[in-house]
């Protein structure tokens, strides 16, 4: 009794078997993992102290951020990343038992990266078949597995298959073979998450809102304190500030620990800049 009132608990964005959902088992395979509808609920949950981790996708290989969780960072809450996951994309084409021996559906249905992740094999091969956009790939299977007198498919994971018994059509649709997810997770506190199995090479997430006189040149300046110190950065792109067109904030990645005395030297550079810097902390992947 006593070791199950240590057991962490997770949030995830499900329901069962999502990618997030394997994402999840992979950095905490002990643990009590438990689904939420949205990504909001999910990083809500952790800064509500309902769960001690939050698991949320950030990044795809294809499709590039995932908008809604760098807003809700960066806008919402104030949580830090404690590790990330790196987690192969493999996408299979499924439906009902019931309709294993059909090929000709009223309706596909998955995650809208999912589809766009799809979108050579469904122009080519069901072109003429509505694509209709789910919370999630597994609570598209969900929902196929639930109504079998329809004859519609899903898109997802094996496991998904597996978890809501459905039959999979056509293996490995996605239109690249290097699709990856990186997915945060997130903690009230800024901490490493004690996990031997990551890579060596520390990083740090920032979030920069530019001075607000406007000025030229500022996106070079940002650089500039990064580039002379020979920091690098592994990512940077743009969000709106939601003030107004045209105002922006950057979140970039970048490959030093954030108390190294180069990246202090940088905060208060891009302080001296008039940059606002909100941290994310740092942190190690884990493939």
């Amino acid at each position: 009794m006593a070791e199950q009132q240590t057991k962490k608990r997770i949030s995830f964005l499900g329901p069962d078997a999502s990618f997030t959902h394997l994402a999840a088992l992979k950095a905490f395979p002990d643990s009590e993992l438990i689904a939420y509808t949205t990504i909001p609920e999910c990083i809500e949950a952790v800064a509500e102290d309902k769960v001690d981790y939050a698991v949320v996708p950030l990044e795809n290989a294809l499709e590039g951020s995932v908008p809604l969780t760098i807003d809700y960072l960066f806008h919402e809450v104030q949580l830090y990343v404690t590790a990330e996951v790196l987690s192969p994309i493999e996408q299979h084409l499924m439906v009902h038992p019931d309709n294993a021996e059909s090929d000709a559906f009223e309706a596909i249905y998955s995650h809208p990266h999912a589809l766009a992740q799809c979108h050579k094999f469904l122009y080519y091969t069901y072109k003429n078949t509505p694509l209709e956009q789910y919370s999630s790939t597994s609570a598209a299977a969900k929902m196929v597995s639930e109504l079998p007198e329809r004859n519609i498919a899903a898109i997802g994971n094996e496991f998904s298959a597996e978890k809501y018994g459905l039959h999979i059509v056509h293996r490995e649709i996605h239109d690249f073979h290097f699709n990856h997810t990186r997915f945060f997770v997130l903690s009230k506190t800024n901490h490493q998450l004690e996990n031997p199995a990551h890579n060596e090479e520390v990083k740090t997430t920032l979030m920069i809102s530019p001075p607000k006189d406007d000025r030229s040149g500022v996106l070079h300046q940002v650089l500039s304190v990064f580039a002379w110190r020979q920091l690098n950065l592994s990512k940077i792109e743009s969000r709106p500030l939601k003030t107004g067109l045209g105002n922006y904030f950057f979140i970039a990645d970048v490959m030093d620990d954030e108390m190294s005395p180069m990246m202090q030297g940088a905060f208060m550079e891009l302080a001296a800049l008039g940059c606002t810097v909100k941290t994310l902390g740092s942190y190690y992947t884990y493939e």
